[in-house]
C-alpha cells in the first residue's frame, strides 16, 4: 500500500512539473515559431507553426541591414556595458566581501547592513533620483553620465553590487584564515594573497553572478531607457527591438525575430554554467 502511495505521488509530482514546465516554456516556443513567420502570418495565427522556416533567416537579414536602428552597433553596445559591467561588479564586490569578513568590527557589520539594504530597496523607488543625480553631475562637474557607456556601467555596478556582496560574503566565511595567514608568513601582500588565492577559490560563486547579472544587464530594459533615452545613437538590444514597435505599425516578424536573436547567447550561457549557478547559490546560502 505504501509503494502504491510513493508511485502516485512521484506521478503526480511528474505531472506537476511537467505542466509548469510547459506553461514556462510557451512563451519561449511563440516566439521561435513566430519568428520564422511573416508579420501577416503572425496576426492570422500567432500559435500556428510556421509555412516556411527559411523565413527566419530572412528576418534576421532584415534585422541586420535595417539602417533605422542599426542593430549591429546596439549589440555591440549590449556587449561593452555587460561585460565591463560584470567585471567590476564580480571583482570590486568580492575585495569588499573579503575586507568585510576579514575586519570583524561594528564598523564593518554597518557597512555589511548597508548593503544588504539595497536588496530590499526597489529600483522603481531611486530611479528618476538617480536620473536627476546623474543630470546635476553632467552639469557641475562635467562628467558626461547620461547617455553614456559609464552612466549605464556605474548604474549597474550600484544595483549589482549588493546582491553580489551578500553571496561573496557567505562563501568567504567558510575560507579557513590559516590560508591567508601561512600566505603572510611567506611575505604576501594584501593583494596577492586575494588574487592568487582567495579568487581562485572563488570561482563557483564569480561564475553564478556572473550569469545571474548577465541575464538581468542583457535583457534589462528599464534602466537603460531611463539612462540612455530611446531613439538615441546609444541603444542596448531591447531599446533597438522596441523601434520595431511604433505608433501605428509593429513589426511583429522582427520584433519576435530580434527578441530570439537576443536572448540566444544568454541562453546559451546559462545552459553551459547551470551547474556553477546551482553549486554557487547554495555554497553562498548555506556557508
Amino acid at each position: 500500500m505504501m509503494i502504491n502511495k510513493k508511485k502516485i505521488s512521484k506521478l503526480l509530482l511528474g505531472l506537476i512539473t511537467l505542466i509548469l514546465f510547459l506553461i514556462v516554456l510557451f512563451p519561449f516556443f511563440i516566439v521561435v515559431i513566430n519568428s520564422a513567420k511573416s508579420s501577416l502570418e503572425i496576426i492570422t495565427n500567432p500559435i500556428a507553426l510556421p509555412s516556411r522556416w527559411g523565413q527566419l533567416i530572412d528576418n534576421i537579414i532584415n534585422i541586420w541591414t535595417n539602417p533605422s536602428i542599426n542593430y549591429a552597433s546596439s549589440v555591440y553596445a549590449s556587449a561593452i556595458i555587460t561585460v565591463l559591467s560584470l567585471l567590476f561588479i564580480s571583482i570590486f564586490s568580492a575585495m569588499a566581501a573579503w575586507v568585510l569578513v576579514r575586519t570583524k568590527t561594528k564598523v564593518s557589520n554597518f557597512i555589511f547592513l548597508i548593503f544588504i539594504s539595497g536588496l530590499v530597496i526597489p529600483f522603481q523607488v531611486v530611479m528618476f533620483p538617480l536620473v536627476s543625480l546623474f543630470r546635476i553631475i553632467g552639469n557641475n562637474l562635467n562628467i558626461q553620465l547620461l547617455r553614456s557607456y559609464q552612466g549605464m556601467i556605474f548604474a549597474y555596478i550600484g544595483f549589482g553590487a549588493p546582491l553580489a556582496v551578500f553571496m561573496f560574503h557567505g562563501f568567504i566565511k567558510s575560507i579557513p584564515y590559516e590560508l591567508e595567514e601561512a600566505a603572510l608568513i611567506d611575505g604576501c601582500s594584501k593583494p596577492r594573497i586575494f588574487f592568487s588565492i582567495i579568487m581562485p577559490i572563488l570561482k563557483p560563486i564569480f561564475v553564478t553572478i556572473c550569469i545571474l547579472n548577465a541575464i538581468w544587464i542583457w535583457n534589462d530594459f528599464l534602466l537603460p531607457s531611463l539612462i540612455l533615452g530611446i531613439g538615441q545613437p546609444l541603444q542596448t538590444i531591447p531599446l533597438a527591438i522596441s523601434a520595431f514597435a511604433g505608433s501605428f505599425v509593429k513589426k511583429w516578424d522582427l520584433i519576435m525575430t530580434a527578441a530570439l536573436m537576443a536572448a540566444a547567447p544568454i541562453i546559451i550561457g546559462f545552459l553551459f554554467g547551470q551547474k556553477h549557478i546551482i553549486k554557487g547559490m547554495v555554497s553562498g546560502s548555506i556557508k
